[in-house]
């Protein structure tokens, strides 16, 4: 009997050490969990939502039912008139709300250049954009996406967006909202160059948005910062290094996937490690802008990517 009971005990225990392997035998191993949240950026489905074949308002949905994001970035070009139409916000809440989805920022362009060097102009891009201010705070965002765009010296358009910058920042603080300056083309793409500019605003609500990908200083379009050959480049992970300490949000930006399911243009496993170096904890958005995959399954690409690779940064 005390042998059949000790062998009885020994079973059981066995058993027991083998149950609790069970939960990773049937789901694998549990995912490690990741220093940031994703959010889609609109612009992912900028080609779709041009052809008409969705609209913003959709856009929530969409984040949610086809890629499982609840988190939400917006482009002011897709409801360019409706900064002011409560009608058109309080459905854009509602369907946020329907969804489970968060509104994080709206990226904002074709409103003026907040470093144009002509004082006049700079003024009205500031009162431009003081009703997108007004419009994240309706919906809940917490920030708005600027160009601090001007045509001039570095130093020139440094002096004008610094002035432009602290203006609209002073508004939008009396709302909570940030103001934040992704690089963009021109001057905006020297890391170095909007750095200087944020510790020369010194304001906390006015930052950054490092985008992986916008770091052409020149192209050969008259030198212009729109169109043409990118000819001049600033050094991506320089740049996202030098205004991380700012950031206040990063755009992950993605264009085309080798047959592992890495970008071809961006070290994404570098990168997201020179993210997570600079302390930041924040909301990484995908912003999907390649030319040979659907954008659907380019920013389910994307998404994966970043799974993978953030646990390991």
């Amino acid at each position: 009997m005390t042998t059949n009971r000790r062998q009885f005990i020994q079973q059981a225990a066995g058993f027991a050490a083998g149950m609790a392997f069970l939960p990773e035998l049937v789901a694998g191993p549990m995912k490690k969990k990741m220093f940031f949240e994703i959010s889609l950026a609109e612009w992912s489905l900028h080609k779709t939502l041009f052809a008409k074949k969705i609209t913003n308002l959709d856009f929530p949905a969409i984040a949610r039912k086809e890629f499982d994001i609840s988190i939400v970035e917006y482009v002011n070009q897709f409801f360019k008139d409706k900064a002011q139409d409560k009608t058109y916000l309080n459905d854009l809440l509602t369907r946020r709300k329907d969804n489970g989805v968060s509104n994080h920022l709206i990226m904002i362009d074709g409103e003026g250049g907040l470093g144009d060097l002509d004082a006049a102009k700079r003024q009205t891009a500031v009162d431009n954009h003081k009703k997108w201010v007004e419009c994240a705070k309706y919906l809940g965002c917490k920030t708005i996406r600027v160009n601090a765009h001007g045509i001039g010296s570095a130093a020139d358009v440094m002096k004008s967006a610094v002035d432009g910058l602290g203006k609209l920042g002073e508004f939008a603080k009396t709302m909570n909202i940030n103001v934040i300056v992704e690089n963009h083309g021109g001057h905006s793409s020297n890391g170095e160059w909007l750095t200087t500019v944020m510790k020369q605003v010194n304001m906390k609500n006015v930052g950054t948005l490092p985008d992986f990908g916008n770091f052409c200083l020149r192209r050969a379009d008259n030198g212009t910062e729109w169109g043409g050959a990118c000819v001049e480049e600033y050094d991506r992970y320089k740049g996202t290094k030098e205004m991380m300490p700012f950031a206040k949000g990063v755009s992950a930006k993605t264009h085309d996937f080798d047959a592992q399911g890495n970008d071809t243009l961006v070290d994404f496993a570098r990168m997201m490690k020179i993210v997570k170096d600079s302390g930041f904890r924040g909301i990484v958005g995908i912003e999907y802008e390649g030319a040979n995959l659907d954008e659907y399954e380019g920013i389910r690409k994307s998404k994966a990517l970043l799974e993978r690779v953030g646990p390991l940064a």
